[in-house]
């Protein structure tokens, strides 16, 4: 045999058996967390919307005047 033949028979052989490794692997992992409904990420959770800093002049339509105050007539 020629050693490119010995070459890729052994690089073959290493990818099987990585490949074996990292299933066994992930598959513990998943087997653990079905259980669990944590997200994994940790923390404390906080669900308020972050406070974005607008231009100088804008505002939020919520933050506006509530009522219109009336403009007095245009006399023609």
């Amino acid at each position: 045999m020629s050693s490119l033949a010995i070459d890729l028979m052994l690089c073959g052989i290493a990818y099987v058996v990585l490949i074996y490794f990292v299933a066994t692997m992930t598959k513990s992992k998943l087997g653990r967390n079905q259980s669990n409904d944590d997200d994994g990420e940790g923390g404390i959770e906080d669900f308020t919307p972050p406070k974005i800093d607008l231009p100088p002049g804008v505002i939020w339509p919520s933050n506006g005047p509530k009522t219109k105050s009336p403009k007095d007539p245009v006399e023609a």
